[in-house]
Parts: C-alpha cells; sequence; structure tokens
C-alpha cells in the first residue's frame, strides 16, 4: 500500500465530469505561452546528472537483489527485495527520457542504458520508443490511436483490479517473449509479425498495432533482440543446471516494479477521455502531477514522473528540471488560473477517485 504521508499544499482538484474531457476546452494559451518561456535556459539534459543516478540506480539494483538471493534470514531477503525493487524501478524508468531526449543530447547514454538496464530486465528501449511519442501527438492522446491510453475511469469496476494484477504476469512474459517467440520469429513470419505488432511495445490500449520498425531504428531494434534473447538463454540455461530459486526471486522482485509502474500508469491520468482529439490544455487537465512537498511520491514516480500533467506541457524538457519548471509555473500570473487545477494529494485519492467512477459504471 502506498500513501504520501506528507500533508499536502493543495488540495485534490474538484472533479471534472466526464463530458469536459474534450476538444471543447480550449487552450490556455497564457499557460503554454509561461510554460515555453519560462523554462528555456533550463532545458537542456544535463549527463553529469543523467549518468549518475541511472548507474547509481542499477548498482544498488541488483546489489540488493544479489543479497535477497544470497542472504539467509527472512526479514533481510525481504528488505533487500524490497530495495532492489525500488531502485530498479528508477533505474528502468529512463526509458520514459530516452524517449524525449534529442538523439545527440547525452551521448552514449541511450546504449549504456540498454546494456545496463533495459536488455538485463528483458526491456529494451525500443519497446518505448517510437510508441511513447504517440502518447504525446495532440491529435492521437486519448483516442483510439493512443497506445497509452485506456478509459479507465469510465469501464466497469472490475476492469481496475485486472488492469493492476495482469502486471504481476508481465516478467514471464518478457521472459517468453526473448527466449520463445523472438527465435521462433526468425523462421516463421507470421509469429515475427504478431510480436512486432502486439508484444514489443510497452502499451495498455490492448487494439494498438505497432508498424514496422525502419532505418537506423530497425538496426537497434535486432541488436537489442540479440541481447535480450542471449540473456533470457543464459537465465534459463543457469536455473535448469544450477538452481532455479536465482530467477525465480529475480522474476518476483521484477514483478514488484511492474506492479509499481502500473499503480503509477493508473495514476498518472484521470482516463475519462471516451476517444475524441483535445486539446494541450484537455489534456493537461486529463494529467496528474503530485508537486512537494510530500516525499513519498519520489518513490513511486520517480525521475519526474511526479510531474506528468507538467511532462505533457513540455515534453522535452528533462526530467530534473520539472522541478524548477513547476516553481516558476506556480508563481507566473498567467498559469495561476489553470496550472493548479491538475496537482493532486498522492495516490490513494487517485486511486480512490477512479474506483468511485469506475462503481458508478456498474449498471452501465
Amino acid at each position: 500500500m502506498i500513501v504520501d504521508l506528507h500533508p499536502a499544499v493543495v488540495a485534490d482538484a474538484a472533479p471534472v465530469p466526464a463530458n469536459q474531457f474534450s476538444g471543447s476546452i480550449p487552450d490556455d494559451k497564457a499557460m503554454l505561452r509561461a510554460a515555453a518561456e519560462l523554462t528555456r535556459d533550463i532545458s537542456a539534459a544535463r549527463a553529469a546528472i543523467y549518468w549518475p543516478d541511472m548507474l547509481v540506480s542499477a548498482l544498488v539494483g541488483y546489489a540488493a537483489m544479489a543479497g535477497a538471493i544470497l542472504a539467509a534470514p527472512l526479514w533481510l531477503k525481504l528488505s533487500c527485495g524490497v530495495l532492489s525493487a525500488l531502485a530498479l524501478y528508477r533505474a528502468l524508468l529512463f526509458i520514459h527520457e530516452l524517449t524525449h531526449i534529442h538523439r545527440d543530447a547525452l551521448p552514449g547514454f541511450r546504449l549504456g542504458w540498454n546494456l545496463l538496464v533495459g536488455v538485463p530486465l528483458l526491456t529494451p528501449s525500443f519497446m518505448y520508443e517510437n510508441v511513447h511519442t504517440l502518447h504525446h501527438a495532440r491529435t492521437r492522446y486519448g483516442t483510439a490511436d493512443d497506445p497509452e491510453y485506456l478509459p479507465l475511469a469510465l469501464m466497469k469496476p472490475w476492469s481496475l483490479p485486472m488492469f493492476i494484477v495482469v502486471s504481476l504476469l508481465l516478467p514471464i512474459g518478457l521472459l517468453l517473449r526473448a527466449a520463445v517467440l523472438v527465435p521462433l520469429g526468425l523462421v516463421i513470419p507470421a509469429i515475427r509479425t504478431l510480436t512486432w505488432e502486439r508484444a514489443s511495445a510497452l502499451a495498455i490500449n490492448p487494439a494498438f498495432r505497432r508498424r514496422p520498425a525502419e532505418g537506423a531504428f530497425r538496426r537497434q531494434v535486432l541488436w537489442q533482440e540479440a541481447g535480450v534473447w542471449a540473456w533470457s538463454w543464459l537465465l534459463i540455461t543457469a536455473a535448469i543446471l544450477w538452481d532455479w530459486r536465482p530467477l525465480a526471486i529475480g522474476l518476483a522482485i521484477v514483478s514488484a516494479t511492474a506492479l509499481l509502474n502500473q499503480l503509477r500508469t493508473l495514476v498518472a491520468h484521470l482516463w475519462q477521455n471516451e476517444g475524441e482529439p483535445m486539446t494541450v490544455t484537455a489534456q493537461y487537465l486529463d494529467s496528474v502531477n503530485v508537486p512537494p512537498p510530500g516525499l513519498i511520491a519520489e518513490l513511486w514516480a520517480p525521475v519526474g514522473l511526479r510531474y506528468h500533467a507538467l511532462h505533457h506541457l513540455l515534453p522535452s524538457m528533462p526530467y530534473h528540471s520539472l522541478p524548477e519548471a513547476h516553481r516558476r509555473l506556480s508563481r507566473h500570473e498567467g498559469a495561476l488560473q489553470t496550472y493548479p487545477q491538475a496537482h493532486y494529494r498522492g495516490m490513494l485519492p487517485l486511486v480512490g477517485r477512479i474506483a468511485r467512477s469506475t462503481m458508478g459504471r456498474r449498471g452501465a
């Protein structure tokens, strides 16, 4: 159970009726202009922040996983497992930054992240690159063409627990994908097409079909696929010939990170759009900021994701600049009317809000 225990400085914004989340909400041009003008000087990604953050997160995550595997007392195993899940979760979420930063902004960072995090955790960067940016396309957000949107608040009550629980199976799915579907796809074109279209993107929209990779991106996909295939069979071989328990513990830790990420995804938006295109301001109001002073949000929404609504205003803003961008917009007269409306106290109030909305659909 995750809850921000620190008193919030903002009240939960008043619920907005679902039918107001549409293109009919006019853009708050003053806020959009302020967001662009106030943050130009902090828009560059800083390697001195990205590299140490990612490396330390990965190092702590793997060291704690080793502790969970090797430690004898149960309490120490569990403690190491929790620490590993949180650290690897932070390391994994740099995949979000990779989709937004310019390819030349941080030389070597994409390769380093894939070698240290993406491939070992069977989640290489191609699974998010050229997918997540579709979520930010103005004409796609919240529509049937958005790979990362479902009207969860307008769905049946059973859809919410199903959405959360299914994430626990993600590590097994990733292992089967890398070890079985990828090599089979080399000899069976139909499986190759199915794997790429349906099982190669970190998406939540079941109707999403991925288009074929092209050019330089296709070459990245090929070496990353080769990496996850080789690593998956190394893990399986070690489990068969040596001991199955390290793999089981590793999968359990990655399941915990997947669950945490699914909970974060659940509260990243209000999920109230029924499929029509939305203005940028409407997209902002359908998204969520969980600003300071609460500290717990840094655990379940790290790497700048506690400012998810702000991120939809400034998609290319590096994560380390979002706190300062938030402070500037919070003080700017042109943003005061709309900007605070996307601020919420923490995870539990948001989960409760969506749950109440789905319960209201019980008889629909």
